[in-house]
């Protein structure tokens, strides 16, 4: 596995890279969010490591500008902010975890290693619901009225969550478990916050579907054509 961990803090890199080497994976290392952003661009890692305060280009816009540019390599955040809006910012913009200053090196590889069987349980195929699509290959939401949209990693998971079991109610915690795992320090609400997201997404495609809260069970996905 390759890995391209991205920290300021000298002597905290020097010990990840020792520590993911030692536990078999191959590492790159930068010290600014500018050189993270390249060499993700240059080369393919399977997991991507950022630390969201960096000199040059902070951890947050390296996500920003990798995920626009389609880059949908797992990333999981370091940061000394541990606020509730700084992580759900983390999970909106496409990170795949969030992971709070001070941490175990124990716990972050057994993150690091969720992130990768998650990513390695997606299916190549193409996913279809009424009027709409889903790309694995390229992480786009189509229309069959020809309008598109590019999903969050994690807005991506949820929906594809969705389009594995339309018509069927998902509890908010089993959401919560299959997208996020509950080794997690996110919150429940995140669930609601990429839900809303992708309400407002579909409702911009001008699909016919929706996704209901069915008030105390969860969310169903339907068509409103049906």
């Amino acid at each position: 596995m390759r890995l391209l961990i991205a920290e300021d803090g000298l002597d905290l890199a020097e010990a990840l890279t020792v520590f993911f080497e030692r536990n078999q994976f191959t590492v790159d290392t930068v010290n600014d969010g500018l050189s993270a952003y390249e060499y993700a661009r240059m080369d393919h890692y399977d997991a991507i490591i950022l630390d969201v305060m960096m000199p040059k280009m902070d951890g947050m816009e390296v996500l920003r500008r990798l995920r626009a540019d389609g880059d949908n390599t797992p990333i999981m955040m370091l940061t000394a902010k541990a606020q509730k809006a700084d992580r759900i910012s983390g999970f909106d913009t496409g990170a795949d975890d969030y992971l709070p200053k001070p941490f175990e090196t124990d716990e972050l590889l057994s993150r690091v290693r969720a992130i990768l069987r998650r990513r390695e349980q997606y299916k190549p195929s193409v996913m279809q619901f009424s009027d709409i699509t889903l790309s694995p290959v390229s992480d786009m939401l189509r229309c069959t009225n020809g309008k598109s949209v590019r999903l969050s990693g994690r807005e991506y998971q949820v929906m594809e969550l969705f389009m594995h079991s339309p018509k069927t109610v998902l509890s908010a915690d089993t959401i919560m478990e299959r997208v996020w795992g509950w080794d997690s320090d996110a919150e429940i609400n995140v669930v609601w916050v990429h839900i809303s997201n992708l309400r407002k997404k579909l409702k911009a495609l001008g699909s016919h579907v929706v996704i209901q809260a069915n008030r105390g069970l969860g969310y169903v996905m339907e068509a409103k054509d049906d």
